[in-house]
């Protein structure tokens, strides 16, 4: 299987995986997640990431965005090589320019809907009118001031959603963010992530399983066997 290149030189991409390589050590061998894998992402770019079940999917979205560092290779994130962050910088740094949307939510139960949303400008002590246009978007109108644990499955993962946008950041990476919502609401969503690529032009990668949703993507890409290949 061929590995993805580097597409363009000039300016740095929103996100570069070069040569990315990641090892753990389980049940007395070692498993390799990613071998040598590289992966060019420019702004107002959108790449659905898929591959099997296990293969790594989101070992690689959280070196994307520096909550994981790779044994070899180097990951830059919005000019910026990862590797030579503190602990503070990363922080700072993931806070303001990456929009995470997990695949378990991660919202604060002890904050409202509303404070899950803004979380990554309460940080940087900013408020935002852009959280309740964004909950209305997403169908959540309303329930600003209610509690995680009020809510389903699929609102919350909408929530999150919301939040990964909210600061208008440069990349987006999220993990299966269509796996809790049927497929009204994951057209919704889709549409929401689609338009900030298009509107505000930041990278978006999207790890799913839906096919669907795949297809939305610029580009189509395969993590198998620690590599990573254009379909």
């Amino acid at each position: 299987m061929h590995q993805e290149s580097d597409q363009t030189a000039g300016a740095p991409a929103v996100l570069e995986l070069e040569s990315v390589s990641k090892r753990y050590h389980q049940g007395g061998g070692e498993v390799v997640v990613l071998n040598g894998a590289s992966l060019r992402i420019e702004a107002g770019e959108f790449v659905s990431l898929v591959g099997p079940s296990g293969s790594g999917k989101s070992t690689l979205l959280h070196l994307a965005g520096g909550l994981d560092t790779p044994d070899s290779g180097r990951v830059r994130a919005v000019g910026v090589d990862l590797s030579t962050l503190g602990a503070g910088a990363l922080a700072r740094l993931r806070r303001r320019s990456i929009g995470f949307v997990f695949q378990f939510f991660q919202l604060l139960p002890t904050l409202t809907v509303r404070e899950n949303v803004e979380l990554p400008l309460i940080f940087d002590k900013k408020r935002s009118s852009h959280s309740s246009e964004l909950l209305e978007r997403i169908g959540l109108a309303g329930k600003g001031d209610r509690f995680p644990g009020e809510l389903s499955g699929g609102e919350m993962q909408r929530v999150a959603i919301a939040r990964s946008l909210v600061a208008g950041a440069p990349l987006i990476l999220a993990d299966e963010p269509t796996g809790n919502l049927d497929a009204a609401n994951a057209a919704e969503v889709l549409d929401l992530l689609t338009e900030q690529v298009r509107q505000v032009g930041s990278a978006l990668l999207l790890v799913t399983h839906d096919a669907h949703a795949a297809q939305r993507a610029d580009r189509v890409v395969t993590l198998q066997e620690g590599q990573l290949a254009v379909q």
